[in-house]
């Protein structure tokens, strides 16, 4: 084979690596706003709650109203994977969509878009006209672990936060959770029983949807071992919000390169690059639900 790696192999690989990424890739990108980035930040304007006055006089002064703005900063953080194949004719297993190279980059990837908005939802916003003010998260929200999974309780709890927040109730919210707390629901019988679900909650062993909410197991995509929501103390932080209030910014989505490596005694190099970076923009319609770890 040429030691020339044709720009048709770029090309297949990457929109085959790209296909991944929408279908086995981040389980996440999908229940989050999304914007473009050009440059090294962007702000999302914000408007606030505003309030109208009572009209109390006839042919009085019109009352103006101070309309609460804000904005949030999104930054971009560049994510890259790359590996080496050192047997040239392995080349041509890259091109196959089904290829073990193929598969691994894309959930490399996938796993650093579900991170990037895992720690937006959780972390500390940048507010402000520069982005100059931290805004951490709202310890209103946090629904404490009591020694128990994740129970249909909290996930009530979760709901009145939401609620409370007058954040839509549009069936848009989400749940990321992993197996074990997934598990903790499927064994309530509040959420099994069609007593309490009209509408059908499980499908294939899974909960979908209940209570206004989307369930989505994040295990690190298909790898326990790398989770992606927080275990601290035996205690795993999983999280509820809605779309509106999690944005995620992509100033370059991913791009991939395949060249040889004279210094790698020729090796083909894998290489892809990706900028993204991820916001919380309301700290009400954000929740943690905090549950033993069983």
């Amino acid at each position: 084979m040429s030691t020339q790696i044709t720009t048709a192999f770029v090309q297949q690989y990457s929109s085959n690596v790209q296909l991944l990424m929408q279908q086995k890739g981040s389980v996440l990108e999908q229940f989050v706003s999304k914007v473009d980035v050009k440059g090294e930040y962007r702000y999302v304007e914000q408007v606030g709650k505003a309030i109208a006055q009572l009209r109390t006089t006839r042919h009085g002064d019109t009352p103006l109203s101070n309309t609460p703005h804000s904005r949030r900063r999104l930054e971009l953080n560049d994510w890259e994977y790359a590996d080496l194949v050192d047997d040239e004719d392995r080349i041509r297993t890259l091109i196959d969509p089904t290829s073990a190279y193929v598969m691994a980059a894309a959930m490399a990837m996938g796993r650093a878009k579900d991170k990037e908005i895992i720690d937006a939802v959780m972390g500390t916003a940048k507010a402000g006209k520069q982005g100059g003010t931290d805004v951490s998260f709202d310890s209103n929200n946090i629904i404490a672990d009591d020694s128990k999974g994740f129970t249909f309780d909290k996930l009530r709890e979760a709901k009145r936060i939401l609620d409370k927040n007058c954040v839509p109730n549009d069936g848009r919210r989400v749940i990321a959770l992993s197996a074990n707390q997934l598990s903790d629901l499927l064994s309530e019988t509040k959420v099994t029983s069609s007593d309490y679900a009209a509408a059908q909650a499980l499908v294939r062993g899974e909960i979908t949807e209940f209570m206004g909410f989307r369930f989505v197991q994040v295990n690190g995509q298909r790898d326990a071992s790398n989770d992606l929501l927080v275990v601290s103390s035996s205690v795993r932080k999983c999280l509820a919000w809605h779309p509106d209030c999690v944005v995620l910014g992509i100033g370059r989505d991913i791009s991939c390169e395949i060249n040889k490596r004279p210094d790698k005694s020729n090796a083909t190099q894998i290489d892809f690059k990706m900028s993204i970076g991820a916001t919380r923009l309301e700290e009400g319609g954000c929740v943690e639900i905090d549950c033993a770890e069983s």
